[in-house]
């Protein structure tokens, strides 16, 4: 069908990149995202008029983070940008003369990895965005699956513990809390606040006290055996493998495809939360088991696969 541009929009920069059929980036161009919802539109369009140059382009795909709708136009909610029903497809349409369809971040990622990543292959795969929060997407039958109104796969949101801690959703107990960057972040300043002399490697790599531990120095710590660090990744790993374990009651995919930032650890992460799947899924001695892989895109996965939902009249169900 030709060359497409995949779009980004990240908290500091909005990327735009023109992708060709087999998921190669040709070429990328980057603009500062602007602090309102109007100026981010306007970004938006110079950074496609950016990657565009040079190339025939036939089709615009947009991952935002948020809601949007089913028929891929609009942006019922963004929790960073105000976005309230923000008909961003047409907009950015009347902007670059292009057609644009849009996609929630981490459906466009699940879509890259599927088609061009770790997911080729594969009909069926569930793929999980660990990062500063959870996010995911869904892959059946070779279909991106969005629901009804288009706002399916919203993982971190699901309710793991009844009454349990405050969400920045509203909600409680969701498993964003206790299986994301921010939880490792918490638990291991929990453990370091009760046990210093377990946690004395991890401390040095920071300000000394508890209050100064980021996920970085818990990374390197773990790799040098601080109790402390290790432990933080092994309670993360179990909140993952029991959401996987449910997910797989649902989904029954083939392979569970764990990507964001915390998937860059590997098998520091990835180990434990296999062994946690493992333990909570239901029969797991009695039947088949989902491979638990690492992405392999990294962060160019929303950008490769918003480029080839643009090229898809409509592989959503």
């Amino acid at each position: 069908m030709g060359l497409t541009i995949g779009v980004d929009i990240g908290g500091t920069k909005i990327a735009a990149g023109v992708v060709d059929e087999e998921g190669n980036i040709l070429s990328t161009f980057k603009v500062p995202t602007p602090t309102t919802p109007e100026a981010i539109v306007d970004a938006i369009a110079s950074a496609v008029e950016g990657a565009r140059a040079g190339h025939e382009i036939v089709g615009v795909g947009i991952g935002a983070a948020g809601y949007v709708n089913r028929q891929r136009s609009t942006v019922y909610f963004a929790p960073n940008i105000d976005w309230r029903n923000e008909p961003l497809k047409e907009k950015v349409e009347a902007r670059t003369g292009l057609p644009v369809v849009v996609e929630n971040d981490a459906n466009a990622a699940a879509w890259g990895e599927y088609r061009f990543g770790a997911g080729k292959g594969h009909r069926n795969v569930i793929c999980i965005t660990l990062g500063t929060g959870l996010g995911g997407g869904i892959i059946i039958g070779n279909k991106l699956r969005r629901g009804h109104f288009g706002v399916a796969a919203e993982f971190g949101h699901i309710r793991m513990v009844p009454d349990g801690l405050l969400c920045g959703c509203g909600s409680q107990g969701c498993w964003e809390q206790y299986a994301s960057g921010r939880a490792l972040v918490r638990y291991a300043k929990q453990r370091a606040n009760a046990t210093p002399e377990r946690a004395e490697v991890l401390l040095a790599l920071g300000d000394g006290t508890p209050d100064g531990i980021e996920g970085k120095h818990i990374s390197m710590a773990a790799r040098q055996g601080c109790p402390v660090a290790v432990d933080s990744y092994r309670e993360l790993a179990r909140w993952a493998g029991a959401g996987l374990a449910d997910l797989a009651s649902l989904f029954d995919p083939s392979a569970f495809i764990v990507g964001g930032g915390l998937s860059d650890e590997g098998d520091l992460v990835l180990d434990p939360i296999r062994k946690s799947y493992k333990r909570w899924l239901v029969g797991g001695n009695w039947r088949p088991v989902a491979d638990v892989i690492a992405a392999q895109l990294g962060n160019k996965a929303g950008m490769v696969g918003a480029a080839d939902l643009a090229r898809e009249p409509d592989p959503i169900m």
